[in-house]
C-alpha cells in the first residue's frame, strides 16, 4: 500500500481535494496568519511564493503522505489543509495534522475535515493507528480531535519555545477498533453523515 492515490473526500460542509497551483497564493496568506503561526508553532518567517509553489506543486506526487486542501463547500473558499504523514507501513500507522486559516474557523469545518481524513485512513487505507500532537495553548484543536474520537495518551513537556515561555504538547491517537465502533462520533451525537 502507498499513499499515492489522492482522493476527493466530501462531507456536508467541506470538500477535501488535491492541491492545485491556484491554491498557492491562498495558502501563503493562511500560513502567514498570526493565529496559524502561534497555534501550529510554525516558523515566523514568511514562506516565499516560489518555495510554496514547489512544496504544494509536489504534494500530489508523494507516495508516503497525503496532503489535501480543505475547501468550504458553501463558498468554494480554500480554508486550510489536512495531512497524513510519517507513514509507518509495517505498523499500519501514521500521523495526522490539520491547519485551518481564519476563513474556516468556528464553523465545524475543521472537525468535519478531521473525520473525513481519519475515516479515509481507517476505512480506505486500512491503517491501525492515527496519532497527532496538539499544543496545550490550542484547546479549540484539541476539542475537534476529541469530537472525532482521538484520546489523549500523554504530555510532551516543553516542546515549543514561544513568546518567552515553554509550551507543552498533548499526544493523542485513535485506533482502528475505536474508529470501527464510533466512526468519528464517540459521543454518539451523529447529526450528519460526514463520516461515511
Amino acid at each position: 500500500m502507498t499513499l499515492s492515490a489522492k482522493p476527493v473526500l466530501t462531507g456536508d460542509k467541506t470538500v477535501l481535494r488535491p492541491f492545485t497551483e491556484d491554491d498557492v497564493p491562498v495558502m501563503a496568506r493562511i500560513l502567514a496568519d498570526p493565529e496559524v503561526v502561534r497555534l501550529t508553532g510554525s516558523p515566523t518567517e514568511a514562506f516565499g511564493l516560489d518555495r510554496l509553489r514547489s512544496w504544494y506543486g509536489s504534494r500530489n506526487d508523494q507516495t508516503d503522505r497525503l496532503d489535501l486542501a480543505v475547501v468550504n463547500q458553501a463558498t468554494g473558499e480554500l480554508v486550510g489543509e489536512t495531512v497524513l504523514n510519517e507513514w509507518d507501513e509495517a505498523n499500519r500507522s501514521c500521523c495526522f495534522r490539520i491547519l485551518i486559516g481564519p476563513g474556516g474557523r468556528d464553523r465545524g469545518l475543521g472537525t468535519e475535515a478531521v473525520r473525513l481524513t481519519v475515516g479515509h485512513a481507517f476505512e480506505q487505507l486500512g491503517l491501525h493507528r492515527v496519532s497527532l500532537s496538539v499544543f496545550t495553548h490550542n484547546p479549540r484543536a484539541r476539542r475537534a480531535y476529541e469530537k472525532a474520537g482521538f484520546v489523549a495518551e500523554g504530555v510532551e513537556r516543553q516542546t515549543l519555545w514561544q513568546d518567552g515561555q515553554w509550551i507543552d504538547a498533548v499526544r493523542m491517537s485513535v485506533l482502528a477498533p475505536e474508529w470501527a465502533a464510533h466512526r468519528g462520533w464517540p459521543d454518539g451525537d451523529r447529526v450528519s453523515s460526514t463520516a461515511r
